[in-house]
């Protein structure tokens, strides 16, 4: 039996996951789209996609994925962490 543990978020990064569901869920109602036709279309139960319209670390990245294609908006994935400023300047850095 496979077993999941359970993802801790700091509370200071929850927000951000809170904001993505929310950003999920005002384009779903844009769509004019229902829950159980989104949730169906992406292969999900209803409550799943509930979880993450709430912005739910419990669900995997695969299920809001999924949501995302459905909404047409797949290609926002390829933004995460495109702009990876930090890392630029550590490699610059390392460079010198």
């Amino acid at each position: 039996m496979a077993y999941s543990k359970k993802q801790i978020i700091f509370p200071k990064y929850s927000r951000v996951l809170t904001q993505v569901g929310e950003h999920i869920k005002m384009a779903r109602k844009r769509r004019k789209l229902t829950m159980v036709q989104v949730a169906e279309r992406a292969g999900l139960s209803r409550s799943t996609l509930y979880l993450i319209e709430q912005g739910n670390a419990s669900v995997t990245f695969g299920a809001y994925f999924n949501v995302l294609c459905v909404l047409g908006l797949q290609e926002d994935v390829l933004k995460l962490a495109a702009d990876d400023e930090l890392g630029r300047k550590l490699q610059d850095l390392d460079l010198l």
